[in-house]
């Protein structure tokens, strides 16, 4: 059985930075693609940034390039998401979620690709 569980939320002033990690178990010995994903109150969900398998290929979005960092420990089961400079804007939940796919640029923040998922950590910047 596959569990995704996410931790590292808070409340933070702007201009802070805080530290996301998922642990994704079941998943053992399968090459997957692992993403983070944010809803804010009122808006869609969307693509924060993933990485591949071997942690070689990564992608953000344009909203937290140069402030955000992904990474992967495949040794513990584990992805992170490095936050600094956060903004009032980056206020939302955030979900980590893996998946099997072709992976490209196009389609790294497709939610359809990732079939497992995270409840969700949130994270509150205040300005």
């Amino acid at each position: 059985q596959v569990q995704v569980v996410e931790s590292g939320g808070g409340l933070v002033q702007a201009g802070g930075s805080l530290k996301l990690s998922c642990i994704a178990s079941g998943l053992t010995g399968r090459a997957y693609t692992m993403g983070w994903f944010r809803q804010a109150p009122g808006k869609e969900r969307e693509g924060v940034s993933s990485v591949s398998w071997s942690g070689g290929t990564t992608y953000y979005a344009d909203s937290v390039k140069g402030r955000f960092t992904i990474s992967r420990d495949n040794a513990v089961n584990t992805l992170y998401l490095q936050m600094n400079s956060l903004k009032p804007e980056d206020t939302a939940m955030y979900y980590c979620a893996a998946g099997i796919f072709d992976y490209w640029l196009g389609s790294w923040s497709q939610q359809s690709q990732y079939k497992y998922w995270g409840q969700g950590t949130q994270v509150t910047v205040s300005s």
